[in-house]
């Protein structure tokens, strides 16, 4: 199940890393709250590698995290795993997209007008 969720972050919580069967891991999580009518907060993480996505981005920044959502039991008791898998940050109302260069791509080459039409 792949979702996608738009809000603020407030919080980045310390890694956590241990050894289990299959090796080393290491997980980070974060409290993003929503955007809605009445806003919730959620604490989602990060796991491996994707915890560079974490870097990039600050307290109070608005992002848009498309996420998959998972449950397990482990005796007897139910958790819930909300697993990010992509951060984007969104542009903040007053900054502008830097401008396209000047010309076209240097990929382009314009050829000569050779059509017999």
């Amino acid at each position: 199940m792949s979702l996608e969720l738009k809000g603020t972050l407030i919080k980045k919580l310390d890694p956590v890393s241990g050894e289990g069967k299959n090796g080393r891991w290491e997980k980070q999580e974060f409290v993003v709250e929503t955007e809605d009518q009445f806003p919730k907060k959620v604490c989602m993480n990060v796991w491996g590698d994707k915890i560079s996505m974490l870097s990039s981005v600050a307290e109070g920044d608005r992002l848009t995290i498309s996420f998959n959502l998972e449950s397990r039991e482990w005796n007897n008791r139910w958790y819930t795993d909300v697993r990010a898998w992509r951060i984007v940050k969104e542009a903040d109302e007053g900054e502008t997209p830097p401008p396209p260069p000047d010309g076209p791509p240097p990929d382009i080459i314009e050829a000569e007008d050779d059509l017999p039409f």
